[in-house]
């Protein structure tokens, strides 16, 4: 099955070099580009992709703008957030407004390409240096503000088992890798990842690690 996708970014170079890089793998096809926000919006609406890659920063409308016009119109579109900035503040309002990912534009080809199928198929990924500085911040803050109160009622609905799952989702790893952790199945992992949204009422993953982050049930390293 093929992945569609629409790239945001106002340089055409770096639209170009992405659609090159993208449309050489054989599971992957960009459908369509935007130079700016507005148009990234309308590109999503017209071609309805199975992921957008966005930029942050970009004319008209920024690319946290989008993502978050993107999400609201349509709460299961998948967005892999592009920058040169690994700034706190972009990981936060990047996450905040829906995204499901965030990579920094120094990321290899093959660094991209397997991004774009992560989040494609539904998990959250986060660069690494861009995972560790989330964590901490959040750890560092007496009080972090709380972007899913609903989820926090919610918390104690989780079993033990949940709990450990979804730690290891704010960790960064993928289904595979916490079944092998836990030495169960992969289809249990996805047992376990489904329930753990439904009873905390999160959409994805992404949103799952920033709940973690805030209950404080992962610390830094």
């Amino acid at each position: 099955m093929t992945i569609r996708v629409v790239i945001a970014d106002d340089q055409m170079m770096v639209r170009e070099g992405f659609s090159v890089l993208l449309n050489a793998m054989p599971d992957i096809e960009v459908v369509g580009e935007a130079v700016n926000g507005r148009e990234a919006v309308a590109r999503v609406r017209e071609l309805a992709p199975d992921l957008v890659l966005m930029d942050i920063r970009m004319p008209e409308m920024n690319g946290i703008e989008a993502t978050r016009e993107i999400i609201a119109a349509d709460a299961t579109a998948k967005v892999l957030v592009l920058t040169t900035f690994d700034l706190d503040e972009y990981v936060y309002q990047a996450l905040r407004a829906g995204a499901s990912g965030f990579l920094l534009k120094d990321a290899s080809a093959r660094q991209l390409a397997d991004g774009v199928r992560v989040v494609a198929s539904g998990e959250a990924l986060l660069a690494p240096t861009v995972t560790k500085r989330l964590i901490h911040e959040f750890s560092r803050l007496s009080e972090a503000p709380r972007l899913m109160p609903a989820a926090h009622a919610s918390y104690g609905e989780l079993t033990e088992r949940e709990t450990e799952v979804l730690v290891l989702i704010a960790q960064g790893l993928s289904n595979s890798e916490i079944a092998e952790r836990l030495v169960v199945a992969d289809s249990t992992i996805k047992t376990h990842v489904s329930r753990i949204l439904v009873k905390l009422g999160l959409r994805d993953r992404t949103q799952a690690a920033v709940f973690a982050y805030e209950a404080r049930l992962v610390t830094p390293g």
